[in-house]
């Protein structure tokens, strides 16, 4: 095990002021981010999806396991593969699996089986869960707050892209374990979720949905 060795941390420290107009600019960009289902299909280099990726590592994880791996797929032949088995598990979910008030629940987003968002994105990203690390002595290093550290990281990774000007939606297909099949990942990882990544689609639109006031999700005691 290594030892714990401290090193400095100074980072330059804002005027109060100069913070709550860092964090007032950020709402603004904030607020206007929206989940899409209608993409371009526009390339995005390879270079953005390093960068947004990379920006997800730097998330806080339990213990420092970084239990995470981002596979970024934009082949088209995957894509169609990964669409196609997708579609299948959503027909049964939409036809056999939802209960009627989950359906109810999903009927003001226009959601339904057919998920063109997979082939239309330059980019898919699938993020595993790593439960544990294998050793060479065949012995395994547990991960500890896998499910949370993920959950941290994916909320880092869709903010870095929409900050980037691009968009993405967070997509569960259930069952998902087709998906470590396809992308070719080991047992001690679980897919996590699915992101098409690329830009809006020049006829785009969106649910009109509103976001919960400050008010009501939060207090100050």
């Amino acid at each position: 095990m290594d030892a714990y060795r401290p090193v400095p941390y100074r980072p330059l420290r804002p005027r109060p002021e100069e913070s709550l107009a860092c964090l007032r600019a950020d709402l603004a960009v904030a607020r206007e981010r929206r989940s899409v289902r209608m993409f371009s299909s526009d390339p995005v280099p390879r270079e953005a999806i390093e960068a947004a990726i990379e920006i997800a590592g730097t998330a806080p994880s339990g213990a420092h396991r970084q239990p995470w791996h981002f596979v970024a797929i934009a082949d088209p032949v995957m894509k169609e593969q990964l669409r196609v088995q997708v579609e299948a598990e959503e027909r049964e979910f939409y036809a056999r699996r939802a209960t009627p008030e989950w359906l109810e629940a999903l009927a003001p987003l226009g959601t339904d089986f057919e998920k063109r968002h997979i082939t239309d994105a330059p980019w898919v990203i699938v993020v595993f869960r790593r439960d544990y690390d294998p050793l060479p002595d065949g012995t395994r290093l547990k991960n500890y707050y896998m499910t949370e550290s993920v959950g941290i990281a994916v909320g880092f990774l869709i903010q870095a892209l929409h900050r980037a000007g691009l968009a993405t939606l967070t997509h569960t297909p259930a069952p998902m374990t087709f998906l470590r099949e396809l992308c070719g990942r080991p047992e001690n990882e679980k897919p996590f979720v699915l992101m098409p990544v690329g830009y809006p689609a020049p006829d785009c639109v969106v649910p009109d949905l509103a976001r919960k006031a400050v008010g009501e999700i939060s207090e100050f005691l």
